[in-house]
């Protein structure tokens, strides 16, 4: 990844659902009565998360960047895009904060980190989960984070699982169900969680994994992805490039592109 294509990564901007984070056409486009901007099938189906938040549209050179880690290997990709999801993760500070408010001020314990676990034949042939290092590397630029912590031993993935391209909704969810499991329920009782996850494509494995968090006692279930698929419907979703955020933006996320060149042997 050169610093140009690195620099062409912009994080997703405009009308987003408050839920879930799919783009909004502008017919949805009004909050409701409770200040959510919720998109149709948030409208219909009560979530088991609170939300979902995402840095970008995957696509691009975000698209390339996830693959380079997951399917190539290269490792210090995970540096870049635990910072994108660093960047992704200040739109929840305001609930992190009022979760920590609600607790005993004398028992007050930390966030949950939850990679999306992968099963243990996959983790053996890549030797690695890529959801456990973005987390890992985001946690790192977090200047809050001693207020988290990073648990990808609690929730399992139990069940190998075939791949999800091309089923339907429904296919999908029965791909899913009895995949995932929380054997030491206790850890999680009362506990609010932060399930993190490389892409939110549908959203049937946020769902599942959360559905089983909640299950096993959780008190709050967050999602946080680099990237999100985002429907054709919004495709005239709106960017805006990084130079136009100099005033607000974090850290530049170009400090490594001479290590993923090198390390991709470019």
């Amino acid at each position: 990844m050169c610093p140009d294509c690195l620099t062409g990564i912009f994080p997703a901007r405009g009308k987003v659902c408050s839920i879930c984070g799919e783009r909004v056409l502008s017919a949805y486009a009004e909050t409701d009565p409770e200040g959510l901007r919720r998109c149709p099938v948030c409208r219909r189906i009560d979530r088991p998360f609170e939300r979902a938040v995402a840095y970008g549209s995957y696509d691009g050179g975000l698209r390339e960047l996830i693959h380079l880690l997951k399917y190539n290997g290269v490792r210090p990709a995970a540096l870049v895009l635990g910072r994108m999801l660093a960047e992704a993760l200040t739109a929840l500070e305001p609930e992190f904060e009022q979760a920590r408010f609600d607790q005993d001020m004398f028992d007050r314990q930390p966030v949950l980190v939850l990679p999306v676990p992968l099963y243990k034949t996959k983790r053996w042939q890549r030797r690695f989960n890529q959801a456990e290092l973005i987390a890992g590397a985001a946690l790192k630029v977090d200047p809050a984070r001693e207020h988290f912590q990073l648990a990808p031993e609690i929730l399992l993935r139990i069940r190998d699982t075939q791949s999800q391209i091309g089923l339907t909704s429904h296919q999908r969810r029965l791909n899913l169900r009895g995949a995932f499991a929380v054997p030491r329920a206790a850890e999680v009782t009362g506990r609010d969680v932060l399930l993190v996850d490389d892409v939110f494509t549908t959203g049937t494995t946020a769902t599942e994994c959360s559905r089983v968090l909640r299950k096993a006692g959780a008190r709050r279930v967050w999602v946080a992805t680099v990237a999100r698929t985002m429907k054709l419907a919004s495709n005239y979703a709106e960017f805006r490039p990084r130079e136009a955020e100099a005033d607000d933006a974090s850290t530049p996320l170009t400090e490594e592109p001479e290590v993923l060149a090198k390390a991709a042997g470019r």
